[in-house]
């Protein structure tokens, strides 16, 4: 009897995303792989623009990644305009009332300036169920500018026939997750500022974090591996971008080992859920 052709080890990517890529911020994507509880880092790739990160999702898989941007938006909010019950019912509707953009803040902003003020910018049950650290409002396009980044993200993910695992159904040799950096980076050093200053505490969060990640030293039970050069690359990187995309990595790593992909029984089908959170 002939055996079933094995299928290629799985591909593990963690995504540092960006919604405007560019040279200077492009959107950062470390690739690795697993032997057991080790996580080896294969390399860190640079996608400059969008449609680079669209061909990205149609790689062949199986790969399964961790993508830091919401893949959901506030239950409240999502009933309040009649956005939808699923997240490709709510990406679509989103995208018909808003063409680009600055459309989608125009509607957040109409939305919020009517609420009282502390609850404009509300929070999904995901983004504050870890202890000490919370992610932002999928509803921020100001400062850290998330709530664009749900807008390019999303949309992508599900024009490219990717699984949501919970979320939505696509091509089950593609997996995509939401992941969140900064979650793992505070169990390392928790409140420091570790990117986007050359000042030397910021330098030392860094080595701090990828010391720890090379030595196991989280919870998720996992072990980097790294070359000499990849190390220096990672702490000497002032954006955070490539530790970032290396955060990510671990999370999806994490996530390629637990039943359910570690996600709770439940989740909101409109809020999704933060991996490890």
């Amino acid at each position: 009897m002939t055996s079933p052709p094995s299928l290629p080890p799985l591909s593990l990517w963690g995504v540092d995303f960006t919604c405007a890529p560019q040279r200077r911020k492009p959107v950062t994507v470390a690739h690795g792989h697993l032997r057991g509880s080790v996580l080896r880092l294969e390399r860190v790739e640079a996608l400059e623009t969008l449609t680079g990160f669209e061909a990205l999702l149609l790689t062949p898989g199986p790969w399964l990644g961790a993508f830091d941007f919401p893949f959901g938006l506030p239950r409240a909010f999502v009933e309040s305009l009649s956005l939808g019950s699923t997240l490709a019912q709510v990406s679509a509707e989103v995208h018909a009332r808003c063409a680009d953009r600055m459309a989608w803040r125009a509607l957040i902003d109409g939305w919020g300036n009517g609420r009282p003020a502390g609850q404009r910018l509300l929070h999904r049950r995901t983004d504050t169920a870890p202890v000490g650290v919370r992610s932002t409002s999928p509803l921020q396009t100001r400062y850290v500018p998330v709530g664009f980044m749900f807008y390019e993200g999303l949309s992508r993910l599900l024009a490219a026939g990717v699984t949501l695992p919970r979320l939505h159904e696509g091509d089950a040799t593609r997996t995509a997750l939401e992941g969140y950096p900064g979650l793992l980076a505070h169990e390392l050093v928790g409140s420091r500022s570790y990117k986007n200053s050359l000042a030397s505490d910021r330098l030392i969060a860094r080595k701090d974090i990828v010391d720890a990640l090379e030595q196991g030293r989280t919870r998720l039970g996992l072990r980097l591996k790294l070359t000499p050069a990849q190390h220096e690359s990672l702490v000497a990187d002032v954006s955070g971008d490539r530790l970032d995309a290396v955060l990510c990595l671990a999370q999806a790593a994490w996530a390629s080992l637990q039943p359910g992909h570690g996600l709770p029984s439940v989740v909101d089908p409109v809020e999704g859920w933060i991996l490890t959170a």
